[in-house]
């Protein structure tokens, strides 16, 4: 119950203004389509505009929810038991899986997370073991719409990185 009460605050949050359109990526988000693996956190990325200077202003976040008993820990801020990391896209990857994030209910909590498309093609831009271990479990159980995979690939400058994924893991997809 205490992700589905995580959730519910984020929307409380969205309501009041706090933030923008949001959604969820990283393990959390995979979880929805493959075999769950170990998380510690939950990465929400949110819509944002940069304030003056081009630098992201944290602190109405921060306020809201330490109002509200809520307190920060690390780069994080606990929310009903989860580390809550609030991040921007990054990259015209996350921005593009941002915005195509597909509504799923959880409990009686509507949110949004991430295409196993976009997920996938995130795991394979950012390169990290745990990204290449996750990505090899999509392969293997997470039957991704590969027109749409591809056609993310190539919007990002990411098709060669697949060729040598494919090449590497024998990925015959």
């Amino acid at each position: 119950m205490g992700m589905e009460k995580t959730f519910f605050v984020l929307n409380e949050m969205q309501t009041a203004n706090i933030i923008g359109r949001y959604a969820i990526g990283g393990a959390v988000a995979a979880f929805f389509y493959i075999e769950p693996g170990t998380t510690f956190d939950l990465d929400v990325f949110i819509a944002w505009e940069p304030g003056a200077g081009g630098l992201l202003d944290f602190g109405p976040i921060y306020s809201y929810l330490m109002a509200r008993g809520y307190q920060p820990e690390r780069e994080a801020i606990m929310i009903e038991g989860w580390a809550v990391q609030f991040l921007p896209p990054g990259s015209a990857l996350t921005k593009e899986a941002l915005e195509a994030a597909q509504p799923v209910t959880v409990g009686e909590t509507p949110i949004h997370i991430f295409t196993k498309e976009h997920l996938m093609a995130i795991c394979l831009e950012t390169g990290r073991p745990k990204d290449i271990a996750r990505l090899v479990q999509f392969v293997q159980e997470g039957e991704p719409d590969m027109d749409q995979f591809l056609g993310i690939l190539n919007r990002h400058g990411l098709r060669g990185k697949w060729q040598n994924f494919q090449a590497r893991f024998d990925a015959s997809l």
